[in-house]
């Protein structure tokens, strides 16, 4: 879910569960930032009814009331939306443990131990070690880029950035304006969604080629925020996850583990070679880069022209 409907979701729940009495959908639209940004009376219309149902599916509570004058509203009573009381068998602590684990080298590390210890506090037993069934399995999301806390930040309050990035073919890093969308995780690398102020579209960005700080721009977001924020597909379409095209790669023995896990056959060469067919897509040249020294492209000839085009690029750096 993209963030910006996750936040007109949650300001809407906060508003129906604070009142006190049933708020019309004009004191809801005055009372919530985005429903004020709707434009139109039918787009808020269209906009609140899709928020009220996407609430109720979630599982909130939410009343219809008629007053005295005919104007409907809505409310949710916190009597009605109080979750049952929180138990946990062995099983499903150790599967919350191994959750929080994941987290440990982020920032969110804080609030998932902290999520641990309220539910022992609320009666999960202290003699339950919820890593120990599980003890073999080390689930990690690495963090390593220093450009993951602020754009985490940035994407959670919608706030505009910039930093400077390198392309896989570029010498130099350049400015780029971004208002970020959301952050996503492809195959152990990070990647940030946003609108590209610069080039007046929607644009993805690999966090290992951000270099340098990421600065906060005050601003608002110009450009709207989609529902849907596809970073992995987008990803997936560099790294010819949608070919339907083959190439023919020497690689060498005991590297590059994800082009054999991707590879259709693999044939030893001896001396320390093998040769692989992959699937062929846009983008395969920016990621073949990647392996330096250890790929050499046999064919297509348009592919084997395009990586050494980026390697001189990258030289010449």
């Amino acid at each position: 879910m993209a963030i910006a409907k996750a936040e007109r979701l949650m300001n809407l729940a906060l508003c129906l569960l604070g009142t006190r009495r049933p708020l019309s959908k004009r004191e809801l639209r005055q009372s919530i930032e985005a429903y004020l940004e709707a434009g139109s009376d039918d787009s808020f219309n269209r906009m609140f009814e899709r928020d009220k149902d996407d609430l109720r599916e979630l599982g909130l509570v939410i009343e219809t009331v008629e007053s005295l004058d005919g104007e409907v509203g809505y409310l949710a009573r916190r009597d009605s939306n109080r979750l049952p009381p929180i138990t946990l068998d062995a099983e499903e602590a150790a599967a919350l443990g191994l959750a929080a684990k994941v987290w440990q080298q982020a920032r969110l590390a804080g609030a998932a131990s902290g999520a641990l210890q309220k539910l022992r506090a609320a009666g999960l037993p202290e003699e339950v070690d919820p890593y120990e069934p599980h003890s073999a399995l080390e689930p990690r999301i690495p963090v390593h880029e220093a450009a993951f806390e602020p754009l985490m930040l940035a994407c959670r309050d919608r706030r505009p950035v910039v930093f400077d990035y390198r392309k896989a073919n570029a010498a130099q890093p350049e400015a780029r304006h971004v208002e970020p969308w959301a952050l996503e995780c492809w195959r152990g690398h990070w990647y940030l969604a946003g609108f590209d102020r610069d080039r007046g579209a929607e644009r993805v960005f690999r966090l290992s080629r951000i270099t340098g700080k990421v600065r906060s721009r005050g601003a608002r977001f110009t450009a709207p925020v989609p529902d849907v924020v596809t970073v992995r597909e987008t990803v997936a379409s560099w790294a010819g996850e949608t070919a339907d095209r083959s190439a023919l790669i020497r690689l060498r023995t005991g590297a590059g583990y994800p082009l054999r896990a991707k590879a259709t056959s693999v044939r030893e060469l001896g001396d320390g070679w093998d040769e692989l067919e992959i699937p062929y897509g846009h983008g395969l040249d920016a990621w073949l880069v990647e392996f330096g020294p250890d790929v050499v492209v046999l064919e297509p000839a348009e592919l084997r022209a395009d990586v050494v085009d980026r390697l001189r690029a990258v030289a010449k750096g």
